[in-house]
């Protein structure tokens, strides 16, 4: 059956106050930092750090002319270079020791969450309790160097040089885990989660943090992101992509821009609603006015961005701020420097801000590459010191700047120059990530006449479930999962083990190309079976508000690609021919291609549904450990009672069952 029509309009957005900011970024450990670098024009990018690959890089590079399998165009990207300097791991609430042998990515989140408290003028050292205090961060899926590490030492056995002794298996757990260590390091009595929404899942982790203080389930929140994967991955992955700078240059906007360049980093900022700031006599850096979200639904593909899917992420953020795009006097764009996106920007912004001029725009990614997860929020740090110091930062290469701002309502901001203003600035921020995730919020400075007034919060209505799916182990589908269930039977092997069979997908309807299939992840297809399933009956969804919520946790699987090129140090150590190491290469896993790229995005289980079933309501992976589905469950139950969603697909998947 369909879905009624008519629903209630959303809830106001009642503004929120940034009071606390940190971040850990190439060439910035701190807001102040960030803020100076991009006003004097500095260009941080470079190659990454010798070693970080884990093999020689000439084993990796190829010729940017051509193609690369099984290597990369270039090695240049953005890397965070002394932390160890400010990094302290006393003070928290499991104890220093506790730290010792986790990636790099667990100790950036707890340095930028705590360094964010503490701006926001909480002196608490990490034993003192917070019970009303929450946190989400953006995490970018893809296994982290330690995560790889770990998956190398169970493959192999002892791994190489000792390495397996050398690994803590708690870096299997990069995200769940990590957020749990956040929630008990810093005595989080609101809880603490990861999404994935790729390149947007920053603004859309202080979304969801937004929600949680509107809703009244915590008094404040830390809202973050971290992007440590393993840089080997990224580089390979977007070489095979066709989306890595052969150039080795990151331009956004430039006429020659030939693609991104990846960056690493943490940022996070610490939120209130405004009338609770207010009372409270805190530092106000920033008021948040409106965060839009979307999806693009099916579109041209995973990976053609949508214009129409940002425009209306867009068009949503300024429904919630109550005002239109004429008074945003800074625009930070998305804007990675590959000609297609960077132009499909323009257009899809351009609709919304039509009938303007010069809006003046730039793109942090000029300074310090893309860094993926973690860009809206470094950009909002942007923002938020430009409006400090009341001046708007150059973007970098932009002399040459491309054909699509002919026409358009906007203009670079080439060099520094002042933000004048008649009352608080307002800016905007954009993020659209791969596979379809689009975002965009508004932010002021604060103002006296901005209504701190939260809406009253309504009844709470009962939710249907209108469809079921399911394969869990023995049972491939729901029927034989009931049967199982109320007979008391075993779903287990003769192993004792519940590991599932085969996957069956009906392929009728299914739009996904033969190579893609056996490219994909097998989450990725259980995941669409068993939503295919739950849909039948249902006859019709609002395809522009249904979302899609998939709790699971990064697949060791992926790994396996770091460990076919690692084997290339190995082979030359050994003396071993080309030979042998195309064979031992070939056994582990293919070649990396396109297909499997996006077969293994963390954030394409949600992202698939969305494209499949052309539903364009904004949704996303959730993180948060054995809690990951019931955790995907509240999130879309409250976008549901706030009227911003009339349907949900909302589902949890695992099939990582190494032992």
């Amino acid at each position: 059956r369909s879905l009624p029509a008519a629903r209630p309009d959303p809830m106001p957005f009642a503004p929120i106050a940034i009071v606390g900011r940190s971040c850990v970024l190439p060439g910035a450990l701190d807001p102040s930092s960030l803020y100076e670098l991009v006003a004097a024009g500095r260009d941080l990018v470079g190659p990454a750090p010798e070693g970080r690959w884990g093999l020689g890089k000439a084993e990796v590079l190829r010729d940017p002319r051509g193609p690369a399998p099984d290597g990369a165009w270039s090695d240049r990207g953005g890397y965070v270079t002394g932390f160890e300097e400010v990094w302290d791991p006393d003070g928290f609430g499991v104890g220093a020791r506790a730290l010792e042998g986790l990636d790099p990515l667990a100790l950036w989140v707890l340095h930028t969450a705590r360094e964010a408290l503490r701006d926001s003028g909480d002196g608490r050292d990490g034993s003192a309790p917070r019970p009303r205090t929450g946190a989400v961060f953006g995490n970018l899926g893809f296994p982290s160097e330690g995560m790889a590490a770990f998956a190398r030492r169970v493959w192999s056995g002892n791994g190489r040089a000792g390495e397996g002794a050398a690994v803590d298996p708690r870096n299997r757990f990069m995200s769940g885990g990590t957020a749990a260590l956040l929630r008990r390091a810093l005595g989080l009595g609101a809880g603490a989660f990861c999404l994935d929404a790729a390149c947007a899942s920053s603004l859309y982790a202080i979304k969801v943090a937004c929600d949680r203080l509107h809703d009244g389930d915590a008094d404040v929140m830390l809202a973050g992101a971290v992007q440590r994967t393993d840089d080997l991955f990224l580089h390979v992955g977007f070489t095979a992509l066709g989306a890595l700078s052969r150039s080795g240059r990151s331009r956004p906007f430039h006429r020659e821009a030939d693609g991104l360049l990846p960056a690493e980093g943490a940022a996070f900022v610490v939120l209130k609603c405004l009338a609770d700031a207010r009372q409270d006599g805190d530092v106000i850096h920033g008021v948040v006015r409106g965060v839009g979200l979307a999806n693009d639904g099916r579109g041209k593909g995973l990976l053609v961005p949508s214009e129409e899917g940002q425009e209306r992420a867009i068009r949503a953020a300024y429904g919630m701020a109550g005002f239109g795009p004429e008074r945003v006097s800074l625009l930070e764009a998305h804007a990675t420097g590959t000609p297609i996106g960077d132009a499909a920007e323009i257009r899809s912004t351009g609709a919304v801000f039509a009938g303007l001029e010069g809006v003046p725009l730039g793109s942090l990614k000029s300074n310090l590459g893309h860094l993926i997860t973690v860009a809206g929020l470094a950009g909002l740090l942007k923002v938020l010191g430009a409006m400090k110091a009341g001046q708007r930062p150059p973007t970098l290469h932009a002399g040459e700047p491309t054909d699509a701002l002919r026409g358009s309502p906007f203009r670079l901001v080439e060099r520094l120059e002042p933000w004048p203003s008649d009352g608080p600035r307002v800016a905007a921020v954009s993020a659209f990530g791969f596979g379809g995730n689009d975002a965009h919020l508004v932010v002021s400075e604060e103002g006296p006449e901005i209504d701190a007034a939260s809406a009253a919060r309504g009844a709470r209505p009962a939710l249907a479930v209108v469809g079921l799916g399911c394969a869990v182990a023995g049972a491939p589908d729901r029927p034989r999962f009931a049967e199982a269930l109320f007979s008391a039977a075993s779903l287990l092997d003769g192993k004792g083990e519940g590991s599932l069979g085969p996957i069956e997908l009906d392929l009728e309807g299914v739009r996904l190309p033969p190579r893609d299939l056996e490219q994909t992840l097998p989450q990725q297809l259980a995941t669409l079976r068993a939503a295919r399933e739950a849909l039948d009956g249902v006859a019709q969804l609002p395809r522009e508000r249904t979302g899609v919520f998939v709790g699971m946790e990064p697949d060791p699987e992926v790994a396996r690609w770091g460990t076919r090129w690692r084997l290339a140090e190995a082979a030359r150590e050994a003396g071993a021919s080309p030979e042998w190491l195309k064979g031992a290469r070939d056994a582990v896993v293919p070649v990396l291609e396109a297909a499997a790229v996006v077969g293994t995005m963390p954030n394409v289980p949600a992202n698939r549904l969305s494209s499949q079933l052309d539903l364009g309501g904004y949704g996303f992976s959730v993180q948060a450990g054995e809690a990951s589905g019931t955790t995907a469950l509240a999130l879309a139950a409250r976008a549901l009672r706030a009227g911003e969603l009339d349907a949900a697909l909302v589902g949890a998947v695992d099939l990582s069952c190494e032992s």
